[in-house]
Order: C-alpha cells, then sequence, then structure tokens
C-alpha cells in the first residue's frame, strides 16, 4: 500500500468518526430536548459508517460483509 492510499484511508476514518460523533451527539440532543430531528434524512445518519468502512483495510472490510451476511442471513 502506499503513502496516499494510506493517508486517504486513514483520513476516511478519521473524518468518519468525527463526523460519527458530531452527527449522533446531534441527534440525540435533539432527540432528548424535544425538538424534531425530522430535518436529519435517515443517509445523513449512515455516512459516517461509509467513511469508516472505506477507511478499514480490505481484509477487515471482507470481515464486516461476512459478518453482515451470516448476521441478516436465515439459517
Amino acid at each position: 500500500m502506499d503513502k496516499l492510499e494510506r493517508a486517504t484511508k486513514w483520513m476516511m476514518l478519521v473524518v468518519g468518526c468525527v463526523g460519527l460523533l458530531v452527527i449522533y451527539f446531534g441527534f440525540f440532543y435533539l432527540l432528548l430536548t424535544g425538538k424534531s430531528t425530522a430535518a436529519i434524512p435517515w443517509y445523513i445518519l449512515l455516512s459516517p459508517w461509509v467513511c469508516i468502512f472505506f477507511g478499514l483495510s480490505q481484509r477487515k472490510q471482507l470481515g464486516v460483509i461476512r459478518w453482515f451476511v451470516n448476521k441478516w442471513t436465515r439459517k
């Protein structure tokens, strides 16, 4: 993995984690204070997770995919 790819993955992880904190703290603040959360679309709540996923190594990404497949398939 070259330096640019490693830096990009690291940046995706950092942006995803910071976004996760900011968006979810804001969402729960609105929820707990009784204000409307209608202004927050569902995809905004998912976007930090996408950044975190693409910031992971390929091996960890495959592990996450396997975990979802095992969790959501009927046995």
